[in-house]
């Protein structure tokens, strides 16, 4: 059995999402670096940073990283549909998982915890730094919808580890809405992944 220790709301939806798409049995500890109790105290151990998700495998191994945990599952349950059986898809696939990851949940980082980097910063300087790392985002968003909403990457209908990634991180800082004037197209294919079952049941549960 896999043991995930998330929080509401955060990356460890995607991860709920590719578990049951998977047919895996999981058990799903509620642990964030700042809520105190035993959840947290057992992520530390695990996780130094303290991130979610954080994904223990059956046999005791400890994966992090969205990206990382959503490519080991999609090699460990290849009839999952995570990633694609055709080496030039699975290229783009894991292409895209390692833009998501490195671009987008960077900024995201930035808008929800400025402080972390400016521990001194005045809030006039913290909201400058809030706007600036929204605006970049977004534009990542945008670069995102350009290079990989294509046949090859990119599979609303048939959700796989880069549409359920792309799912929970555009919930975040208001990229929905912004696709929603800047690539319709791209937003309503994001509508279209909200939809199935699996998907719609976790978002459901995380109060999206």
């Amino acid at each position: 059995m896999f043991t995930l220790f998330g929080a509401d709301r955060s990356g460890s939806a995607a991860i709920e999402m590719a578990l049951t798409l998977c047919g895996a049995d999981y058990r799903l500890v509620g642990a964030s670096y700042e809520a105190a109790g035993a959840g947290r105290d057992e992520l530390k151990r695990l996780n130094p940073l303290m991130q979610v998700p954080t994904l223990v495998i059956p046999g005791g191994g400890v994966l992090t990283e969205s990206a990382a945990i959503l490519t080991h599952l999609g090699l460990a349950f290849p009839l999952s549909g995570l990633l694609s059986h055709d080496v030039h898809e699975r290229a783009q696939q894991l292409r895209a998982l390692a833009y998501l990851t490195t671009n987008c949940y960077s900024s995201i980082g930035l808008i929800d915890y400025p402080e972390r980097w400016l521990p001194d910063g005045e809030p006039d300087l913290l909201d400058r730094l809030v706007a600036g790392a929204t605006r970049k985002l977004h534009s990542q968003w945008e670069v995102f919808s350009d290079v990989f909403d294509n046949p090859v990457a990119w599979h609303p209908h048939a959700p796989g580890a880069v549409e359920v990634l792309a799912c929970v991180v555009s919930h975040w800082s208001g990229a929905r809405e912004h696709l929603g004037r800047s690539r319709p197209e791209f937003y309503a294919a994001l509508g279209v992944i909200d939809l199935h079952p699996v998907i719609h049941a976790v978002l459901q549960r995380h109060g999206w």
